[in-house]
């Protein structure tokens, strides 16, 4: 009788995973190619792109390394934007002022939407006029929003002073006291923001399972022990997107500084964006606003990195 010896699995050849290309071949299907039709559709997209957001960073980093008025030919000076735009003593102020205005809008306007969102969730009658009322500041335009607030902050007829009147308390000079004017600002951009990330975080909402509250609320937690051991673990990775984009977003402050204060009193409310606006329209030195708008570029791109990296691990558990 004739024993069959097999080969050793060792040296049979190991034979690729039947992926769909591989099984299309092996079904003799033709090997599909990239249609030209396709290429047609993804075009116009790459070139807004490329005209509307590539080709103006590139030429904001070329402008940031020449001397120009736009009209005349530019003239190539190397490095001394950055050079004399460190050497400015209102950038330092700037950042200052700009870290700060970050700094109080991640403690207000971080957690307050979140509130806002779970409370919205927890209704069971209005909830549709609720979201109605925290989304309507997103559909003011933002220069008649600011404009509103500015009467708001009246020190002589505004809303706010007359409120506080009747407790006996003011009146207040919101918008022309240096220890007031920036917690202003943040609550303007605070109120004109919410709305959208209260949106966000009621659809975020719907991911987390009714059983879990339900499970809670029969071991008798309240809604602040459900927020924080349900809720809160399950949007963390929203949570983390949503902080990187109001750090960013923040970063860019401008409308607010520049209606309300104009950068104002002494100084105390000038931004990184109202200082690239100062450069551009108001000296002219188009290079050295250009040098500004770089440098802050890179700082973001920077903190993004690092805040991706630092977030990898929570965002993944």
């Amino acid at each position: 009788m004739t024993t069959l010896h097999r080969r050793p699995a060792r040296d049979r050849p190991q034979e690729a995973p039947a992926g769909p290309v591989r099984a299309g071949r092996r079904l003799g299907l033709p090997r599909r190619r990239p249609r030209p039709a396709g290429w047609l559709f993804v075009l116009p997209m790459v070139a807004v792109f490329g005209c509307f957001a590539w080709w103006p960073i590139v030429r904001g980093a070329v402008l940031s390394f020449q001397r120009t008025n736009l009209v005349e030919a530019p003239v190539w000076v190397g490095a001394d934007n950055f050079a004399a735009l460190l050497a400015d003593p209102l950038l330092w102020i700037t950042v200052r002022n700009t870290v700060w205005f970050v700094g109080l809008a991640l403690v207000l306007g971080f957690p307050l939407p979140i509130l806002l969102a779970v409370v919205m969730s927890e209704l069971r009658r209005f909830g549709g006029l609720f979201r109605v009322l925290v989304y309507l500041p997103v559909a003011v335009p933002p220069v008649v929003a600011v404009l509103m607030w500015k009467w708001f902050y009246d020190p002589d007829h505004g809303l706010f002073n007359q409120a506080l009147a009747t407790i006996g308390l003011g009146p207040f000079l919101w918008l022309q006291d240096t220890t007031t004017a920036m917690p202003s600002l943040v609550l303007e951009a605070t109120w004109a923001a919410a709305g959208s990330t209260v949106l966000i975080y009621l659809a975020a909402l719907t991911s987390v399972p009714g059983e879990l509250y339900e499970a809670a609320e029969m071991d008798g937690a309240s809604i602040w022990r459900r927020l924080w051991h349900v809720t809160l673990p399950h949007l963390r990775g929203v949570l983390l997107i949503m902080l990187l984009l109001q750090i960013i977003g923040t970063f860019r402050v401008f409308t607010e500084p520049f209606v309300l204060t104009d950068g104002g009193p002494e100084d105390s409310t000038v931004t990184i964006l109202l200082l690239i606006y100062r450069y551009a329209f108001i000296y002219g030195d188009y290079g050295t606003a250009a040098a500004l708008g770089v440098l802050l570029a890179i700082a973001l791109g920077v903190v993004s990195a690092v805040y991706l990296r630092l977030t990898r691990k929570w965002s993944r558990a």
